[in-house]
């Protein structure tokens, strides 16, 4: 059995030109180099797995190349690595400084590769510093590290930095692509951008996860075969969850997040990749923007015919809400919760059902098609004005100021619709709520018919009293105390059909008028007359008959019970 030999390590660029993904820290090396421009001490800063030790290895042979070597030379007695994560005491650097006075036996320099030199000591640092500044001449420092701002200033300063970047999927890709071939595997593009996406811009990454693919799938490496071994969410999960979601099918939509979980997928993780799915969608509808879209070629034709049925309000609502969820599940109790209520809430943005079309209207819309009439919303003018409805139209008239103010609202005749457009939601305890409430009521008596045969017949005031009387009974009956006691505190007076009430103060004016519908919609039908009216005014003086002393008081309280005069006595009290 052969030594097996993994990807990274056989596949590990021999030359700055096999290097991917780094061309411009490649060229300003050769550059160096040819130019004889090569600084002694050099800083390599970056993501794992992006080449910074490669880079490394490959500059100190081409320092020491003359044209002379053979093929497999590699100049190992002149290249010394040393990793920092080991060897990071002061005895370590002090031995280095040591060896560095030594000259190469062969070739022109020394080099000295010091890995994740961020894990020297502060001591081990301070020692270092004086050999790093001047050097020999035939010496040169290469640092590597992950972690650049852990390094003291004092060493930044004394190094030629190199940032290197992540490789990008595309340049991953194309190079797994090339092994791929190398290595005679029939690989799918979508199954080398999944892996080149899972890397996360390492390439050693990816040869490592290309290598455990390999061995699980063979000879045909196939995205199903990807998805399935790195236990990844395929893009096909997405594409049939925003399918799901366009079409509002929020039952079908939660059996698939539940089939989700049971395969071992975390909702964090799907969430997230839902968003990241609407944010790709998005980029497709603009052609400037499509390059954004780092996916397969197949893969990108889904997209872009997805993208054409997702309206762009719903992708922008639809990112917030899934951002939202991800930004709030690590921190709920109910994880899965979480997730399904916000599954719900992004079927139902475009749900265009009765509930959202008819959020402005009194009456819903089915309503009015079961009687085959068509709603029309009328704003409520800020004046004193009345809008008509004619009996036989089931619009409103133009003719508004030319029709019976007084005429009140039967059942048996289409009302019509109020759009209120400011929704001010308020507590159905507090007082505004109730304010609210009475001032809609007297927004509704604005809103009257023309209708010439409502009744008029006379009546008597004996007839009169008796109603306003019975009314008053039945809000005693209702437990409505309050409005029962301010319509019995004046009389009213009766002068034609306009029925004329006095009260001591604008308080009590204002309530009845906030509640004089019912009470003139009750005395118009009892006494058959629809002109009657109600006229109240606020007389001051008739304040003053309620503004008793103790003495009046007392003397009332003895009119209803004189017994109250033999206690005062009996128990020698004072008015």
């Amino acid at each position: 059995m052969e030594h097996f030999v993994v990807s990274a390590r056989k596949y590990r660029p021999q030359t700055f030109k096999d290097v991917v993904g780094q061309q411009a820290i490649t060229n300003t090396l050769l550059n160096a180099i040819e130019n004889n421009h090569l600084a002694q001490a050099l800083l390599f800063t970056g993501p794992r797995g992006v080449g910074k030790t490669t880079c490394a290895r490959i500059l100190a042979k081409m320092i020491n190349s003359d044209g002379t070597e053979t093929k497999d030379e590699d100049f190992a007695f002149n290249i010394f690595e040393l990793d920092a994560a080991s060897n990071n005491s002061v005895d370590d650097i002090r031995s280095l400084t040591d060896q560095v006075r030594i000259p190469p036996q062969v070739g022109k320099y020394k080099v000295y590769i010091i890995d994740e030199v961020h894990m020297l000591s502060q001591a081990a640092f301070n020692a270092f510093l004086k050999t790093l500044e001047e050097p020999p001449k035939h010496c040169i420092f290469i640092l590597a590290t992950t972690e650049k701002h852990k390094i003291i200033p004092t060493i930044l300063s004394r190094c030629q930095i190199f940032d290197f970047k992540r490789i990008t999927v595309t340049d991953a890709k194309e190079y797994l692509k090339y092994i791929a071939q190398e290595q005679g595997i029939n690989a799918e593009d979508d199954a080398l951008h999944i892996i080149a996406q899972k890397a996360d811009g390492a390439m050693r990454d990816a040869l490592s996860i290309f290598d455990r693919v390999v061995s699980f799938s063979g000879k045909d490496l196939t995205r199903q075969a990807v998805t399935e071994n790195l236990n990844v969410l395929d893009y096909d999960t997405y594409f049939k969850s925003t399918d799901l979601i366009l079409e509002n099918k929020i039952p079908e939509l939660l059996i698939q997040y539940n089939h989700i979980l049971s395969k071992g997928f975390d909702g964090h993780h799907y969430i997230a990749g839902l968003a990241s799915h609407f944010r790709d969608l998005l980029v497709c509808q603009n052609e400037k923007t499509i390059e954004l879209l780092e996916v397969g070629e197949d893969t990108k034709v889904k997209y872009l015919e997805q993208s054409k049925k997702a309206p762009h309000d719903f992708l922008i609502k639809g990112i917030a809400l899934a951002n939202d969820c991800d930004l709030k599940y690590k921190s709920s109790k109910n994880q899965r919760l979480l997730v399904e209520l916000n599954l719900m809430q992004l079927a139902s943005i475009t749900f265009d059902g009765e509930k959202k079309n008819s959020r402005h209207y009194i009456i819903p819309p089915s309503y009015f098609k079961t009687k085959g009439i068509v709603p029309i919303p009328v704003t409520i003018p800020k004046e004193n004005k009345t809008i008509a409805v004619s009996k036989d139209s089931p619009t409103p008239s133009s003719e508004s100021s030319n029709t019976k103010t007084n005429a009140p609202v039967t059942p048996e005749t289409h009302r019509p619709i109020i759009d209120l457009k400011k929704d001010h939601r308020t507590s159905g305890l507090s007082l505004k709520s109730i304010r609210t409430k009475k001032e809609h009521l007297i927004r509704q008596m604005e809103v009257v018919i023309d209708v010439d045969d409502l009744p008029t017949e006379d009546f008597t005031e004996e007839q009169f009293h008796n109603a306003w009387n019975t009314y008053i009974n039945q809000l005693h009956k209702k437990g409505e105390k309050i409005m029962a006691s301010i319509l019995e505190m004046g009389k009213p007076n009766l002068k034609g059909v306009v029925i004329q009430l006095e009260f001591p103060n604008e308080t009590l004016k204002i309530e009845l008028e906030r509640a004089q519908f019912p009470l003139m919609d009750f005395l118009r039908r009892t006494l058959q007359n629809f002109d009657l009216k109600l006229d109240i005014s606020v007389n001051e003086e008739i304040s003053k008959k309620y503004a008793f002393t103790a003495i009046e008081k007392y003397g009332k309280l003895k009119e209803k019970n004189p017994n109250i005069e033999l206690l005062r006595k009996t128990f020698g009290l004072d008015i």
